[in-house]
């Protein structure tokens, strides 16, 4: 059994400014918002992000705030983010590879959700396509651009590149606080689960390779059923529960 895995219109000048940017082609709509060190949030156009800092249009002037005087950013991710996303998803891991440094050249570091996960898919697209130095690179990438961010996402990939290496009491070692941590709260963000349902994933991998079938078939349905949301993962995952099933009949504990 296969189991389930107009923006609002602005003043006419503003409409007129409007440009594209040199990949995603967003629309410079002004409906980002910016909140530096001791300041409230600002409606501003984000352009993009140089080795400075991020650059904005607010009205007329174009600059570029330093990263240390962000507190925080909202904007919605560009349409090359959620392409990438769904080549990523549909397995059209090239075009994924793609459009996903397209998106790292030119929000690389943007203190947004969307913009870390594009630097993690980075490091899994990689991964899925063989090559473990890329995807290592593509991770500490990620560390060195959001330092201060949980190592959790790192250590999931990280753990995939140990399992290429044959070390799977690395990768185990890796993935055991998330693990952990997930069996604590069924019912985390999209983000936070698409996360758990690849370290289930590998879990059941690392199980596998050391003969524990019923344990592998275990953490393989437990990212299938309970923590889908990366579809990659949650489809890797049903055909290692089917061949489990198939190979050796195993049924989960």
């Amino acid at each position: 059994m296969n189991l389930r895995r107009c923006f609002a219109p602005r003043q006419l000048l503003f409409l007129l400014a409007a440009g594209l940017l040199t990949s995603g082609a967003r629309l410079a709509t002004g409906q980002d918002t910016i909140t530096l060190r001791g300041g409230q949030p600002q409606q501003a156009t984000i352009q993009g992000v140089t080795s400075e800092g991020v650059k904005i249009q607010m009205g007329d002037a174009v600059m570029v705030q330093p990263f240390s005087n962000i507190v925080a950013v909202t904007m919605n991710p560009p349409p090359d983010f959620t392409a990438a996303e769904a080549a990523y998803e549909s397995g059209d891991l090239v075009r994924a590879l793609k459009l996903t440094k397209a998106v790292i050249t030119n929000f690389r570091a943007l203190p947004t959700d969307w913009a870390k996960a594009a630097m993690i898919m980075l490091g899994d697209i990689d991964m899925a396509l063989g090559g473990t130095t890329e995807a290592q690179a593509a991770y500490k990438d990620y560390q060195a651009a959001y330092p201060g961010v949980s190592s959790d996402e790192m250590n999931v990939g990280l753990a995939n590149i140990d399992l290429a290496n044959n070390d799977s009491a690395a990768a185990a070692a890796k993935l055991q606080p998330v693990l952990d941590s997930a069996l604590k709260n069924r019912t985390p963000p999209k983000a936070t689960a698409a996360l758990i349902g690849r370290a289930f994933y590998l879990s059941g991998k690392i199980k596998e390779k050391a003969g524990d079938f019923p344990g592998a078939l275990e953490d393989y349905l437990r990212t299938v059923t309970l923590f889908p949301e990366d579809a990659i993962a949650a489809a890797s995952a049903q055909a290692g529960a089917d061949a489990l099933r198939k190979a050796h009949g195993t049924v989960a504990p």
